[in-house]
């Protein structure tokens, strides 16, 4: 990050697989890969990740050639609106956006516009425009400060004169400190304006979507060298309440943490749970459901069993005596008959979280990077939506902030149809306990709170299952 806060570090990086992540077994696990650790670590140190050998080459030209946007702002100046509203759609799909232009500047541009001409971002200038038109159009939109870059589009016609459209741009690029991208579309029809363009340091694409996509990584990399210097918190005095857990795991040669030592784990950490009582047979289920008041939910303990929703391990919303009993019953017969070498302690009685936002958090060890923060939608369904974001620890406040928004789900979070909000500061602060506990613990290597159940904003958050996996030192 030292080094790509003073120079553009563009990078392509091949030879990224995912066949790591099917020896998985937890939903953190699975979901991650080496492409996940390069993304986080490429986000987290302000490289420009390239993803073809195209890509690569096209950021180096506009990185080497033109000055960064100071903002999302951008104009499209074209001759065709075809190409024009493809590059609108890049634009969307993007971080940039396309505003219109202040009334005195589409005044201005109806001046010398045709009146069927397209006077509202992106700006056609149609197909009978020359290099003065041309350069009347970019003059005029320039003068709107609000513009931050613009992005000049050519189609070849019968009376566009190529090479002097392209002076036109340079000469117009070298008066301003804003960055100018061309697509002059075409071939051999339009080899003498690109040269000219090249000479003169204007980058010129082959295809729109190229030239957006240019844009956009000089304006996310603006947007990183300008952010302040990241805030690491620290969360003292935690780690101490769940060093015996860890030695005693590590002394009996075990790789995971029963029940009980997850919920202590997550106790020492400050994450609120369930209300917990543990049972071996159906008479104490009882008892503890009563004790905890009805409803409640039924989990299978065993230590063979990391997912228990998959064999019927779990049972939700008993509300009665009865209900209990019959779900002692179905869940312990059930599971031996799928696992009959499985070895059952008994069930965990907890009580039943009001409905939330289900989402999921945890840890994973990426062999180059160490460990990494994992954060998406969750429940049953994680592994099919991959709908999740990494970092790699330790996480700043900002990487939380980020690490949520990035998800598609996000607006669910932020409630739709009416929901009131999620508490997403209860899910960020979560996320940098979780950050803290992989430091504290280096022999962790796979790590799931799923579900994470939030709750309206302000009421927190609850840590509904959860199960931990070590190795190592």
């Amino acid at each position: 990050s030292q080094v790509s806060k003073k120079k553009p570090l563009i990078i392509l990086k091949s030879g990224i697989t995912s066949s790591g992540a099917k020896a998985a077994s937890s939903h953190t696990g699975a979901l991650a890969g080496r492409e996940a650790a390069f993304d986080s670590a490429f986000k987290q140190s302000g490289v420009i990740r390239a993803h073809t050998i195209g890509e690569l080459f096209n950021y180096a030209i506009a990185f080497a050639n033109q000055p960064l946007p100071r903002g999302p702002n951008v104009a499209i100046v074209t001759n065709s609106g075809g190409p024009g509203i493809l590059a609108a759609d890049a634009c969307d799909k993007s971080d940039l956006q396309l505003i219109p232009l202040h009334k005195e500047y589409v005044d201005e541009l109806r001046t010398f516009l045709p009146p069927v001409a397209s006077f509202y971002n992106p700006i056609d200038i149609l197909g009978d425009s020359g290099a003065d038109r041309y350069k009347k159009a970019l003059n005029t939109v320039l003068k709107d400060e609000r513009i931050n870059g613009v992005m000049v589009l050519l189609t070849p016609t019968a009376v566009v004169d190529v090479e002097a459209t392209a002076m036109a741009v340079v000469n117009v690029s070298k008066l301003i400190d804003r960055p100018i991208l061309t697509s002059f579309m075409g071939k051999k029809s339009v080899e003498a304006g690109n040269k000219t363009l090249m000479k003169y340091g204007v980058p010129n694409y082959s295809y729109p979507e190229e030239m957006v996509s240019s844009m956009n990584a000089m304006y996310r990399y603006h947007l990183w060298i300008n952010r302040p210097e990241k805030h690491y918190p620290m969360f003292n005095g935690l780690k101490e309440k769940a060093v015996q857990i860890f030695d005693t795991v590590k002394k009996e040669n075990r790789d995971r943490l029963y029940e009980l030592e997850v919920h202590n784990v997550l106790h020492a950490y400050g994450f609120n749970q369930p209300k917990s009582l543990f049972a071996r047979t159906s008479e104490e289920a009882v008892a503890a459901a009563k004790g905890i008041g009805y409803p409640v939910v039924m989990k299978i303990i065993s230590p063979q069993i990391i997912h228990k929703s998959d064999i019927g391990g779990v049972k939700v919303n008993l509300n009665s005596k009865k209900d209990v009993e019959n779900a002692f019953f179905d869940i312990t017969t059930h599971v031996r008959n799928i696992m009959p070498t499985a070895h059952i302690y008994g069930v965990m009685i907890q009580e039943m979280i009001p409905k939330g936002k289900e989402v999921i958090m945890g840890i994973t060890k990426d062999l180059q990077f160490g460990h990494m923060i994992m954060f998406g939608l969750g429940g049953i369904y994680v592994e099919v939506l991959k709908d999740v974001s990494f970092r790699i620890v330790p996480l700043g406040q900002e990487d939380a902030y980020e690490m949520i928004r990035e998800t598609k789900t996000f607006p669910l979070l932020r409630g739709v149809r009416g929901e009131a909000e999620a508490d997403i500061e209860a899910i960020e602060k979560s996320l940098l306990i979780l950050s803290q506990l992989a430091l504290d613990f280096p022999q962790i290597i796979e790590a799931d709170i799923n579900p994470l159940m939030v709750r309206q904003r302000g009421e927190g958050a609850v840590a509904i299952d959860a199960r931990f996996t070590i190795g190592g030192e």
